[in-house]
């Protein structure tokens, strides 16, 4: 089969073109394709063929629909069998396509591979593999179909997905010297998106660089016109320095302003709008009235970011369950358009039952990820982390969801400080503090009126449904409280009971019992409570079991492989049980395979845990849950950095197989990092110790290699804690080596210095080699950040011994590069390269990439000053091929550095001022001094240029 929604729907079987049926049916096979094998619910399918207004006999039309698309798509199967193609999930259907099947998901193939190879150096094969990308969108998604089905498509994330792809196909063609490959598609995205700057910006820069100068001014000087026009701004940084780029006829990448660079990412961090977003016009009328032109009124004090040069937010106040988290979203996809540098989305977690509320230093971090600073380079103060990320912002228009935040402060952080952005901050408290300081606009959720109300359940159950039996939609709304969240669990339920009287539903809700004392509204708490004991009473027996057990999670989402650890059930199982959760809306799949309760939600499951579940059953598989997390973390540690500091004793468990090499492990400790953070307070404050000791040394390498520090300080004090109270002299002397390492990582030497000496001392008292020669390697640091060169290397000299006295390969071969490289630190090339090139055979035997390309980097180092500048140009080639691959920008940035020197030293002044120029990029992205050093490098051999006079100059660095 082969599948196509890239414009116009088409079906084919072995080459025959099939007719997909009437239009409901059409529309029907459309909603299953753009959601790309993903399961769509009932209610979604009966929204998206009849909107508002479905009949009573929409559910068995839209079996009847299914049937005749299986028939299509496998002609001869049985009745009641369950096909192939279509099959039955998630209270809904799914239809099976891979990117061999469904031109969509090879076009994010495709897109992928393309992106793969620009971050190998290979633009060239990233512009033929994003123009072939390209050339499967064949005009709008779906074409053909109803307005009314297409309104339910999620249009607006496909257009964005298709505009990235055109960006990164427009940046690729410009670094392979081809920008007249993308021209026509530049032309088109810019057409059908005339205020999109970076767009704008990209098709200027093409223009220019086919010859077309005139048009080139003409499309920016439109442009700037429109958004003055439509907008009320100017063009932001990217568009006037092309505009400048242009005036003053030199290459794009020359433009003064702005070294040659990448474009900064375009985060699309919104979750996914819910397809049936039901009422609160007046709210979002207000809203955008306030938000788009200022002309809103009411309890809001905040003033037009036109006239106030501040940079605008709305506070968006409501009791728990009212929708302020479903309203922001869809606020914000209402307005993503007109913040064309991206959007970014952070859950809080300001109410979190468990306790588990994400820090503001931790959020700053999270979006300076998110807008691509790479964590080598972001402050260790948390005060300076945050001025980084409104610099970062400062320029650009991005549009930021806080959602669930705790107070005022709490955000304080997080909020852009320049005109342009949008920042829209929902929670439980008014924060009246953002109004005050911040000229926010207030905006306050109240619950559901009657009609409201009344509108949700018509959306999900069928207006003839609703319309039948007023009385008992009464009652449901009064018992539901009016509550959205409420209204939608127990819409879930009655949906799939069609034929079910709606004076029966309201009968059962009457009788169900529930306690949710921890609810915020007393006089409501128990008809909520009733509704959600009505929503999971009707689960089946393992999904509820799954359900109850969930609360014991103590992080913010959880996984297929998370619940199935706690429940005991294999992962496929998982997911089906999970599928049947999201079904009944009472846990939601905010992201590809994650999970997460509402807090309300959490505090249910964790009622019924408590009757229903004794507390061994509760430590048993809390115990399964901390062992998963502990095992994997510590395989992932041991992919990443084989020759770290050890956990002392073996692994808890075995790892579930998340992690395969130092990419996946990488990939599995970013997706769980919140989690894992978790895991390390819930399991320390339950007296689990020596696990709580062991996830912290596990996490040592993640922490340094993404730049958590002081994520990494807190949880190493928590692991020596942990690790005095085992009154174990091996576990507390690893337990001080760690804290050291943090205490150092943010300056803290005068604490860092004397707790390695004591972790030194119990080692000798233990006659620990290996614990003496991580010690040793760490004093070593110590040292070099102190300027004692020498005795840097007389810590590392120490260390070897040890490690090779122990038989130990990994620890072995990563410090004899270091031996080698303060070797050459002090002039000492020809040892130095003794030791590196032992290193090397070493760490390539054993598949560390990170430690072989520190050491090629250390040997072209060595043979550049020993005038050896053809085996230095190949060793620094080595280093960052190895270090592109694993992401490590900042060191990346060093090598281009230094190998600039040797390019000079050989007379190579272009190739120089190319390797300075890429650093001087680097270097500027990633907010390091480093930066002006490199570029008054680069002025320097300009002027030497023009005179005739270059000096050939060693390593600055």
């Amino acid at each position: 089969m082969r599948f196509e929604v890239l414009g116009q729907l088409r079906a084919r079987r072995e080459g025959t073109e099939l007719y997909p049926g009437r239009p409901q049916e059409r529309a029907l096979l459309a909603l299953l394709l753009v959601r790309a094998g993903q399961p769509v619910a009932l209610s979604e399918l009966v929204a998206g063929l009849w909107g508002t207004q479905p009949p009573h006999s929409a559910v068995n039309v839209i079996r009847r629909h299914i049937g005749s698309l299986r028939r299509l798509l496998e002609p001869g199967l049985p009745a009641r069998a369950a096909g192939r193609w279509l099959v039955r999930a998630s209270g809904g259907y799914r239809l099976i396509t891979d990117a061999d099947s469904l031109d969509l998901l090879a076009f994010r193939q495709l897109c992928e591979e393309a992106r793969q190879a620009v971050s190998e150096d290979a633009p060239a094969r990233a512009v033929d593999l994003f123009t072939e990308a390209l050339g499967l969108w064949r005009g709008p998604v779906a074409a053909g179909l109803a307005p009314e089905a297409r309104a339910l498509l999620p249009l607006d994330a496909l257009e964005r997905e298709h505009l990235l792809a055109v960006r990164e196909a427009a940046d690729a063609a410009v670094a392979a010297g081809r920008p007249g490959a993308v021209l026509a598609e530049l032309r088109k995205a810019a057409a059908d998106h005339p205020l999109d700057e970076p767009v704008q910006a990209r098709l200027t820069l093409a223009l220019v660089a086919t010859g077309r100068r005139a048009e080139a001014l003409s499309t920016y000087e439109g442009v700037r016109e429109r958004l003055g026009t439509e907008l009320g701004i100017d063009p932001g940084p990217e568009l006037l320095d092309v505009h400048r780029a242009v005036l003053l006829d030199v290459p794009p990448d020359a433009a003064p302003s702005r070294p040659r660079t990448q474009a900064l990412p375009t985060p699309a961090q919104l979750p996914h709008e819910l397809p049936m977003f039901t009422g609160r016009r007046t709210e979002l009328d207000r809203a955008l009235a306030l938000l788009v032109d200022g002309t809103g009124t009411g309890t809001g004090t905040g003033t037009d970011t036109g006239t106030t040069g501040t940079a605008t937010i709305a506070a968006i106040s409501g009791m728990a369950g009212v929708g302020k988290s479903t309203f922001a979203v869809h606020l914000a996809h209402r307005m993503a358009d007109r913040y064309p540098d991206g959007q970014l989305y952070v859950n809080l977690r300001g109410f979190d039952p468990s306790g588990a509320i994400l820090q503001s230093v931790e959020a700053v971090r999270g979006l300076l990820d998110a807008l691509g600073v790479p964590p080598e380079h972001i402050p260790r103060c948390p005060d300076a982390q945050a001025a980084l990320y409104r610099s970062v912002l400062a320029g650009r228009r991005v549009l930021v969801v806080l959602d669930n935040a705790r107070d005022t402060e709490h955000v304080r952080p997080l909020l852009p400080g320049t005109p342009g952005c949008l920042t829209l901050v929902t929670s439980r408290n008014e924060l009246p503090g953002l109004v005050a300081a911040h000229g926010a606009h207030l905006l306050t959720l109240c619950p559901f009126d009657g009609e409201e109300a009344r509108e949700l359940l018509a959306r999900r159950l069928g207006a003839d449904r609703v319309t039948a039996e007023p009385r008992a939609v009464s009652e449901i709304i009064r018992r539901c409280a009016g509550l959205p969240l409420a209204l939608t669990c127990l819409a879930a339920r009655a949906a799939a009971r069609p034929h079910f009287p709606l004076s029966a539903v309201a009968t059962e809700l009457r009788e169900a019992h529930g306690s949710l004392d921890a609810f915020t509204v007393p006089d409501v708490s128990v008809d909520v409570s009733s509704v959600f004991s009505w929503s999971s009473g009707a689960l089946s027996a393992d999904s509820a079991h799954l359900f109850r057990l969930l609360a014991l999670h103590p992080g913010p989402d959880f996984t297929a492989p998370a619940a199935a650890v706690l429940a005991g059930v294999p992962v496929r199982r998982s997911r089906l049980l999970l599928a049947e959760l999201v079904g009944a809306h009472l846990v939601t799949e905010h992201a590809p395979g994650r999970y997460a309760f509402h807090d309300l939600l959490r505090v249910h499951a964790t009622e019924l845990l408590r009757t229903r579940h004794s507390a061994a059953e509760r430590e048993e598989a809390t115990a399964r849950l901390y062992r998963y997390y502990a095992a994997t973390a510590h395989a992932a540690r041991d992919m990443l950095a084989p020759a770290a500091d050890p956990v002392p004793g073996p692994p808890c468990a075995t790892a579930a197989g998340a992690v395969s090499d130092d990419r996946s492990a990488l990939a599995w400790l970013t997706a769980e990092y919140p989690v894992l953070l978790g895991v390390v307070a819930a399991a320390a404050a339950s007296g689990q110790d020596r696990l709580a000791c062991g996830l912290v040394w596990s996490l040592e390498p993640f922490f340094d290699r993404r730049g958590h520090w002081h994520d990494g300080l807190a949880a190493h004090r928590t692991a020596l804690d942990s690790a005095r109270r085992l009154d174990d002299p091996r576990t507390t002397a690893r337990g001080l080596r760690g804290l050291a390492r943090a205490e150092a990582r943010v300056g803290l030497h005068d604490q860092s210095r004397p707790r390695l000496a004591a972790a030194l001392d119990l080692a000798v008292e233990l006659n620990d080699d290996i614990g003496r020669a991580h010690t040793h390697r760490s004093l070593g640091w110590e040292s070099d950040q102190q300027g004692d060169i020498a005795g840097a290397l007389r810590h590392n000299r120490l260390a070897l011994d040890l490690f090779t006295a122990a038989g130990h390969r990994p620890g072995r071969a990563s410090v004899l590069n270091s031996v080698g490289w303060y070797h050459a630190r002090l002039g000492e090339y020809r040892e130095a390269l003794r030791h590196c090139y032992q290193a090397l055979t070493t760490l390539q035997e054993l598949g560390d990439r990170y430690g072989e390309a520190a050491t090629w980097d250390s040997i072209a180092y060595a043979h550049h000053h020993l005038g050896r500048h053809p085996q230095a140009l190949a060793g620094y080639w080595h280093a960052l091929h190895l270090y592109r691959e694993l992401g490590v920008p900042y060191l990346e940035a060093e090598t281009l550095n230094r190998m600039g020197d040797t390019h000079l030293a050989t007379g190579g002044i272009e190739a120089a001022r190319d390797s300075w120029g890429e650093a001087l990029t680097l270097f500027t992205e990633l907010g390091h001094p480093l930066a002006e050093q490199v570029s008054a490098r680069l002025d320097e051999q300009r002027c030497g240029r023009a005179d005739g006079n270059l000096a050939v100059e060693g390593s600055t660095v």
